[in-house]
């Protein structure tokens, strides 16, 4: 365009002021209806405010609003936020790469034995309420800090080192969220804590190696005290099994005896009844059978009638040398 053209233009615009003003009016209509209009992503709500009082909430799209009447505020209610304590992520990846220099003053925590632990632990929360996040709590991000550290303080505060670093640790975690999920809901944060997890509980790192060596003793403490229990129950079970054995064997010796002595007992009786109806025959038998019993086992013995006369018995010599 020549400057020629301009200045007519310049000139027609004085001319006509009519033209002036439809064009200026033209233009702030314009710009109202690009103001009239805004976008919520997918994973956004935006919270209205009309002469700053709270309207509506709005989702997803493209959204009406009045302008210079309403004020739109966004949150995104479906993204999972995470905030890291004792440490932050330099490098995420495959292997992430984190630091943990400088955070001692939110991961040293006193425990319950006084005794001092280095605790890193992540919290992810989402945003369910966009009313109450954006306007119920001043500095959100603040709050929600300090309440995960002090629900996580108190969680070590009242247990035991060794019992931090080892069996504690989900109870903790699981504590822990449902104690900053109550804090959270009593400031109607509109904020939902998804999950704290504790990724590390370590001794500090200046006494790190001191206390490894510890355990390393105690490990080899209870490796000792272990081997020395099972040679003791081996040898005390050899002993008391030997000792059981004994216990039985003569239980069962004096069982025998015993019911020996009843039988001879019972065969006495039975001899005695016996012998009271016929003594003269039972004194016979018995001779007799005593007589058997003695000479039965002797084969070289000879027996001859003392009243025998006129008769010499022939001998087997030979049948009676003892070989």
């Amino acid at each position: 365009m020549e400057p020629e053209d301009i200045k007519n233009i310049k000139l027609n615009f004085k001319s006509s002021p009519r033209q002036t003003r439809f064009f200026i009016l033209s233009i702030f209509v314009l710009f109202a209806v690009s103001l009239s209009f805004y976008t919520v992503d997918t994973n956004e709500n935006a919270v209205i405010l009309r002469l700053g009082k709270y309207y509506t909430t709005t989702g997803p799209g493209l959204q009406f609003k009045i302008p210079f009447l309403d004020q739109v505020y966004k949150a995104r209610v479906d993204y999972q936020y995470k905030k890291e304590f004792g440490f932050r992520t330099i490098k995420p990846g495959v292997k992430s790469h984190y630091s943990t220099r400088g955070y001692e003053d939110e991961s040293w925590m006193l425990t319950g034995d006084l005794k001092i632990a280095d605790v890193r632990w992540v919290v992810q929360y989402k945003i369910y309420d966009p009313k109450k996040f954006l306007f119920n709590v001043k500095n959100i991000d603040e709050t929600i800090f300090d309440v995960s550290e002090a629900a996580m303080r108190l969680m070590i505060g009242d247990r035991s080192f060794i019992e931090v670093i080892q069996a504690e640790r989900i109870k903790i975690a699981s504590e822990a969220r449902a104690y900053m999920q109550t804090i959270l809901d009593k400031y109607n944060s509109g904020i939902s804590i998804q999950m704290v997890q504790l990724q590390g509980v370590v001794p500090p790192e200046p006494v790190a190696d001191s206390f490894n060596e510890v355990n390393r003793a105690k490990q080899e403490q209870e490796t000792l005290i272990n081997e020395a229990l099972q040679e003791y129950n081996k040898q005390i079970y050899k002993i008391e099994g030997e000792a059981q054995k004994t216990i039985t064997e003569a239980e069962g010796y004096a069982i025998e005896r015993i019911n020996e002595a009843k039988g001879d007992a019972n065969l006495f009786n039975a001899i005695f009844e016996e012998y009271q109806k016929q003594p003269q025959i039972t004194k016979d038998r018995l001779f007799l059978e005593a007589m058997n019993e003695i000479y039965g086992n002797n084969k070289n013995k000879i027996i001859v009638d003392k009243d025998i006369e006129n008769i010499v018995p022939f001998l087997n010599k030979n049948s009676m040398i003892v070989k």
